[in-house]
């Protein structure tokens, strides 16, 4: 416990934000994160989310609580400023179509350079875990694959710095497009 604490004490009501609830705009930006298990990479996501301007953070298949103090503190408050959503990769696949928003799936196998894809559009940005990619459900369902080039010994980047990437390779897109 740290000094100057003691009899603080609060209880708060997490909200509860569903799919139906987002209020999207014309062309969104959305990050989607599958079965990310890190408070620490899921804040940090969340921090560029905001700083990108981001519409939406949908995580889906959680393997962590979205209200978990790590998270929180590595977000830097961008948990409460960002809307975010908890659900299941069918959902959020469904909500995503039904909408028009082009579905990006960020995976090594079949894919292109993420700066020759469209991002002026309604897009969603799909990641998943470093240690197993995404399931075969997004990568079915994605209307294109990106990848960012890897040119040393490793092929893979933490999610959050991947994230940041990509966002803000829209967002120089949506400002000189």
């Amino acid at each position: 416990m740290r000094e100057g604490t003691e009899g603080v004490i609060a209880e708060v009501r997490t909200p509860e934000r569903r799919l139906e609830d987002l209020a999207l705009p014309e062309h969104p930006l959305v990050v989607v994160l599958e079965s990310v298990e890190k408070p620490g990479n899921l804040g940090a996501v969340l921090r560029s989310a905001d700083a990108a301007g981001a519409d939406a953070v949908l995580v889906c298949d959680p393997l962590t609580d979205l209200w978990n103090p790590n998270l929180i503190r590595a977000s830097v408050g961008a948990v409460f400023t960002v809307p975010c959503v908890a659900c299941c990769s069918a959902d959020a696949i469904a909500f995503l179509k039904a909408r028009g928003i082009r579905i990006l799936t960020a995976q090594l196998q079949d894919s292109s350079l993420y700066y020759d894809c469209d991002m002026t559009v309604g897009t969603a940005l799909v990641m998943g875990t470093e240690s197993t990619g995404l399931t075969d459900a997004w990568r079915e369902a994605a209307d294109a694959h990106i990848r960012i080039p890897m040119l040393g010994a490793l092929d893979s980047l933490n999610v959050s710095v991947s994230a940041a990437i990509l966002l803000f390779e829209a967002v120089r897109q949506r400002q000189n497009g």
